[in-house]
């Protein structure tokens, strides 16, 4: 899973990016200053950024440029208001690999980071992640265990089982055993919540499980299934 800083002091969107750049399959760090970016920031670890640049405490521009003299081969985001010529070509002069409006589609957004990854040659983390049907019970890379109900356990048994693929919310309400037709899909938006928390919780780490917009999931790490 490839790591991902995010500096965005308004609250309800850096709420918003956080868990769009989870969904997309990124381990988000939200920050919303400067200072807390300069403290959260680990060299070795976070390899691409998403940087706003009208913050309470500073420029994120004058971040970026000590970010490029210091030499971290960082990939970086710009994603702000401004959004005029002038604006975006400051940006990129100053550094950034790319210069995004806050009016965009969060779509662009992760089509540019995703495109930005495989310039950078990043990879996902291939740690592997067992679902064990009997005791019901998923096990996290670094040996947690996080207990599963019924519900959880088929859900993930239909993704892990197609790890790496797309698997629409068609399939997997036939493996709850439900009518796709007559099943309230807000009731698997839900379920699919209180899965990510009970795993972050439980372990410190995130399901590796992309939201496919109004289609599905998929399940984006090394998966086994033991019986």
């Amino acid at each position: 899973m490839i790591d991902v800083i995010l500096l965005e002091d308004e609250p309800v969107l850096r709420q918003e990016l956080g868990e769009f750049l989870d969904e997309e399959g990124y381990r988000a760090t939200r920050t919303a200053s400067l200072a807390e970016f300069e403290q959260q920031f680990q060299a070795h670890r976070h390899h691409l950024a998403v940087i706003d640049i009208g913050l309470p405490d500073g420029s994120g521009l004058q971040l970026i440029q000590r970010l490029r003299q210091s030499g971290h081969p960082l990939g970086i985001v710009i994603f702000s208001a401004r959004g005029t010529t002038a604006d975006r070509i400051n940006g990129l002069d100053i550094g950034a690999d790319h210069y995004l409006s806050k009016g965009c589609d969060l779509e662009e957004l992760a089509a540019t980071l995703a495109a930005l990854a495989r310039r950078l040659e990043l990879r996902s983390q291939h740690a592997q992640w067992s679902l064990e049907v009997g005791p019901r019970r998923l096990r996290v890379p670094a040996g947690a265990s996080v207990p599963l109900s019924q519900q959880d356990m088929l859900v993930l048994h239909c993704l892990m089982e197609n790890a790496g693929n797309n698997v629409s919310r068609d399939c997997i309400v036939q493996a709850l055993g439900a009518d796709y037709l007559n099943y309230d899909q807000r009731r698997l938006d839900t379920q699919m919540r209180r899965l990510r928390r009970k795993v972050e919780e439980a372990s410190g780490q995130s399901l590796p499980v992309k939201t496919l917009r109004n289609s599905g999931y998929c399940f984006h790490a090394r998966a086994r299934i033991v019986l």
